[in-house]
């Protein structure tokens, strides 16, 4: 009878009881998904991680709401919800961390999500394993730190997005948006990076083109000679200087001041 009970309650035996264990899992799902909608504000674009944060805070107040019900969901189950929902998070975090190159927070997030429900799982079954799955278990524990811990790095420590911020820059000109946090001059100040040199002119001569506009003749000068040093016109594709300049235009900019050849003159 002993024997049966550890083993219908393999987590007490392990590490804490079921209702603990429910607790700890939508705590974790409610941080990372308050985590995402507090943190998107630092990304160029806040509406990707700001719209995941909210479909995890979703999934967070669902199960939590279950918790409620006449036959809630058992620890098994939810640790399967929160499994699904972290793999959902990693796999679109890293497309956008990798691909797009326009996020680099839900990957490392959603991680967190994703370790907490496997993990979970594993302790779960860990009792009825063999030897040999426990060590395989083991192995897979450690590649799952390992993945999560790439992720922190790359997204957290290093993920800088050069290009993403200029193109959000673009995004706030066009909006006629220079000013506040994600307004062009801000964009634009994020959008160059020492490891990737080579789109640092696009944001120089963007800045460049937006202090001559608001006539600061000074800090025009101080990102002229940025861009000059990154290469001038001949690192930038004219497509994107004259998308600046006509940006700037539609917001009562006049042509000429400019000049002929745009970024040969100073402020």
């Amino acid at each position: 009878m002993i024997a049966g009970r550890l083993k219908d309650e393999p987590m007490a035996t392990l590490f804490l009881d079921e209702s603990s264990g429910k607790a700890i899992a939508v705590a974790v799902v409610a941080i990372v998904s308050l985590a995402l909608i507090v943190g998107s504000r630092h990304q160029p674009f806040p509406e990707i991680s700001g719209r995941f944060g909210w479909v995890m805070a979703s999934i967070a107040g669902l199960l939590a709401l279950g918790e409620s019900a006449p036959r809630p969901m058992s620890l098994t189950a939810l640790l399967t919800v929160v499994l699904v929902a972290g793999s959902y998070g990693v796999l679109v975090g890293v497309h956008h961390m990798v691909r797009t190159r326009r996020d680099v927070f839900i990957a490392p997030m959603s991680g967190f999500v994703f370790c907490t429900g496997a993990g979970g799982l594993m302790v779960m079954t860990w009792p009825d394993l063999n030897t040999l799955e426990q060590w395989a278990g083991f192995l897979l524990l450690v590649l799952l730190g390992g993945g999560q811990t790439w992720m922190v790095f790359r997204g957290l420590l290093i993920g800088r997005l050069p290009l993403a911020w200029s193109q959000a820059g673009m995004v706030a000109l066009q909006r006629r948006q220079l000013h506040g946090p994600h307004g062009a001059l801000s964009c634009f100040e994020n959008g160059w990076d020492a490891d990737e040199e080579h789109l640092n002119p696009m944001a120089y001569v963007a800045l460049h083109r937006i202090h001559k506009f608001l006539d600061q003749p000074d800090e025009a000068r101080r990102w002229l000679e940025s861009f000059e040093d990154a290469g001038g016109e001949a690192a930038v594709a004219p497509e994107w200087i004259e998308a600046v300049e006509t940006a700037l235009i539609a917001m009562g900019a006049e042509p000429t001041i400019f000049g002929e050849k745009s970024v040969s003159e100073s402020g």
